[in-house]
């Protein structure tokens, strides 16, 4: 579901796993003493286990106009495999399969249609798999990928490409990264019962009647600069261009208006995003890592937002590691937001969606990372395990918790 990309965004932040895209070289262990050959064997690089619980409280759910319950749960597992070889003339192949599922039960959803217990999307399950490909030629000192991503539920479908392209320095101080996608998406248009049009089916699993099915495609581009300024510190550039078009409204989100009517949600068909950001890592001493963030982003439907955080790694023991991290969010209010019952009946577009209201926010995440584990407990290829709690909190009064466990295995 459209409404549930706040959730999908905690999440991510807080334990997405590692993609093929991400990776650094791995050296094999079959290398010779001169270090000029690899093995020519495919073999299993990498492979990341992670499972995750998310559950939200609030009182501005979008379905019911900007007010009523937007309590949440979200259970999120990944796995991922990566597998790479080396050619005849010592390129490396790289390949990253991964599948994720997601169940989920949504108190503001149910209220499509609040005669029932079990309205259109009350509940779901996420599925989304993907696969990429990367070559990595150090020779010539790039690399240069592509994949192709899958997610399914009920009411939405998507399918996306992606492709990169990288190239570092001599020294390996200095990298620029090019990324590219295209998400192609369907789903399925379901209205509040009381808005539906005369015949118009109710969307649910059991339901009859007719719907309709509307497109939302999503076009993006990113560049990065990254470059070791010194033994301590490591900068990155950010900056992205992204386009949608489609169907950008929820139709089973309800506005009310300042004269008593009521009409489903309606925005524009077309939006513009433009994020810029800065990374710094910073080295002090053996025991401790900096990790800074900042961006700034703005859009045209006239939403303007800041982001900053700050993450303190430290090591206590070289199989223990804890990092508490900090993450402060402030948007302005999108031209076409306004709370319930204040739209103005002439308005061409409007939506009571608080995600697109004036607010800020703070994220508190601690990670607990057990690394090195095959040599500490003997268990082969479990190399690391991260604990990791968050709590946000939003100026609307949303709230939410996650906890998440993350194997790694090498």
């Amino acid at each position: 579901m459209k409404k549930r990309k706040l959730t999908l965004a905690f999440l991510c932040m807080l334990f997405a796993s590692k993609s093929t895209f991400a990776q650094e070289t791995q050296t094999d262990s079959t290398q010779t003493e001169n270090n000029n050959y690899h093995s020519r064997k495919l073999k299993i690089e990498e492979m990341n286990f992670v499972t995750g619980y998310y559950v939200q409280n609030g009182n501005n759910a979008a379905v019911t106009g900007g007010i009523g319950d937007e309590n949440l749960t979200d259970i999120a597992t990944t796995f991922n495999i990566s597998l790479a070889k080396y050619d005849e003339k010592d390129n490396k192949h790289s390949l990253n399969l991964e599948m994720g599922v997601d169940a989920y039960t949504s108190a503001s959803s149910d209220k499509i249609d609040p005669s029932t217990i079990s309205s259109a999307s009350n509940a779901d399950m996420r599925i989304y798999p993907s696969v990429n490909y990367l070559y990595q030629n150090d020779k010539n000192r790039y690399k240069v990928g592509a994949g192709y991503t899958m997610s399914s539920e009920y009411d939405y479908t998507s399918n996306g490409l992606n492709a990169l392209f990288s190239k570092w320095s001599k020294d390996k101080n200095k990298e620029v990264t090019a990324k590219a996608s295209v998400f192609l998406d369907q789903w399925k248009v379901i209205y509040p019962i009381e808005l539906r049009p005369v015949g118009y089916g109710s969307g649910s699993e059991h339901g009859s009647g007719q719907i309709d099915t509307e497109d939302r495609n999503s076009y993006n581009f990113g560049i990065v600069y990254s470059q070791v300024i010194n033994q301590n510190l490591q900068l990155a550039l950010l900056a992205d261009y992204g386009y949608q078009e489609g169907l950008l409204a929820t139709r089973f989100h309800r506005t009310y208006f300042t004269d008593g009517s009521k009409k489903v949600e309606n925005l524009p068909d077309t939006r513009t995003k433009i994020p810029v950001g800065l990374r710094a890592s910073y080295f002090l001493g053996d025991n401790m890592v900096l990790r800074g963030f900042y961006r700034y982003y703005t859009d045209n439907w006239d939403v303007q937002a800041h982001t900053a955080s700050l993450e303190v790694s430290y090591k206590i023991t070289p199989f223990v590691s804890i990092a508490p991290s900090y993450r402060f969010y402030t948007q302005t209010q999108a031209e076409y937001f306004a709370p319930y019952s204040m739209h103005d009946p002439q308005s061409s577009y409007y939506t009571s969606d608080y995600d697109l209201s004036k607010f800020t926010s703070s994220l508190y995440g601690l990670n607990l990372r057990f690394a090195n584990l095959n040599d500490k407990f003997f268990i082969d290829n479990l190399n690391s395990l991260d604990i990791r709690y968050g709590y946000y909190n939003r100026s609307t009064g949303l709230n939410a918790h996650s906890i998440t466990f993350a194997l790694n295995f090498k």
